[in-house]
């Protein structure tokens, strides 16, 4: 082919717009979606020209419905889409569920075709479903970390706020899609498109795939002590094997009476209970978000019998963890909430 020929071939490409398909998954999040979305429409509107165009999608062809309720049309059903084309797979609530057989299947045959596949929020959970993330970086909110962590070990999971590898994309959900598809925006276009659509959004700090999606410790608990935080810190990273208070305390060159009074203080409870709200906690989100047994769960969470586990369970969440395990997938309020699984 001629040089004035792959010239024309090239600016034929970069006249058209990009297209982006929208795959809505049951009970996806309205959010994660329209932080995607909008930042499109105002590139175009910025541009005065379509830089960008976007069909949805879901597995009927007829609608999909978030998890607020609210029904979308969509524009097709689980067609094959064009190579250059940009698939972005919203997900939401029950998100094991809702990532059927025919969306794997049709997500792995557009993948062997080379086509550019992105997952929103627990989106991100169908791509590694279907394979699609083995030995990539990913990220998934932070609340569905302990499951997608115990599910996809061959994911390299991290806590950002977005990822780009290759040709996969993952998002944290919430506002986080808006800064991948500013970070999409600006490789196309230019930063200076990409920071007046920000602006439009009234967005005024625009992440990179270094931030990381949860507030710092200090600001979660509303107290910016040095100690503590550390502290809490090390609880955090070792749930399976929780450390001594004495250990703890040690580690922060402090007595252990000293860390007593200090949680007292600021969190009004002891360090011993703190760290065990902490590992209730992710035994609750592995419970409704992972198939693994009890046991493994108790396990998982530092808990050397089961029956330990299920008295200190009930006690925190006046339940029983086999009770919590039945209620999964049901619609009642306490299921809804431990089953957010997006923002």
């Amino acid at each position: 082919m001629s040089t004035s020929s792959t010239k024309a071939r090239n600016t034929a490409q970069a006249d058209t717009p990009k297209r982006f398909v929208f795959v809505l998954l049951d009970k996806f999040t309205m959010l994660s979606f329209s932080c995607a979305i909008e930042p499109l429409r105002l590139a175009n509107y910025v541009a005065g020209k379509p830089l960008y165009t976007w069909k949805l999608a879901g597995e009927n062809g007829v609608e999909a419905t978030c998890s607020n309720g609210a029904t979308f049309k969509v524009d097709m059903a689980l067609d094959e889409v064009d190579r250059d084309d940009t698939i972005l797979v919203c997900g939401g609530l029950d998100i094991q569920r809702t990532t059927t057989k025919p969306i794997l299947n049709w997500l792995r045959r557009e993948a062997r075709r080379g086509t550019t596949i992105g997952g929103m929020c627990t989106g991100a959970y169908a791509l590694a479903k279907a394979g699609l993330l083995d030995g990539k970086k990913a990220t998934i909110h932070w609340e569905n970390q302990d499951g997608f962590l115990e599910e996809f070990e061959q994911v390299k999971l991290t806590k950002s706020v977005f990822v780009m590898d290759g040709n996969r994309f993952t998002t944290a959900g919430g506002t986080s899609s808006i800064d991948l598809v500013l970070k999409i925006i600006a490789a196309d276009h230019g930063n200076d498109l990409a920071n007046t659509v920000a602006d439009l959004l009234i967005y005024s700090t625009i992440r990179t795939d270094q931030d990381t999606q949860r507030l710092s410790i200090p600001t979660r608990i509303g107290v910016r002590h040095p100690k503590l935080s550390q502290v809490i810190q090390m609880m955090e990273g070792n749930i399976e094997d929780p450390l001594s208070p004495a250990d703890l305390a040690d580690q922060v060159g402090m007595s252990t009476r000293q860390l007593e009074r200090l949680f007292r203080r600021y969190l009004n409870r002891s360090p011993k209970r703190y760290y065990m709200e902490l590992r209730l906690q992710k035994a609750r989100n592995l419970l409704m978000q992972t198939d693994m047994s009890v046991i493994n769960v108790a396990l998982a969470c530092g808990f050397a019998s089961p029956s330990h586990f299920s008295k200190c369970y009930r006690s925190h969440y006046n339940t029983t963890p086999y009770r919590e395990r039945g209620t999964q997938g049901m619609p009642t309020p306490g299921a809804a909430t431990t089953k957010r699984l997006s923002i």
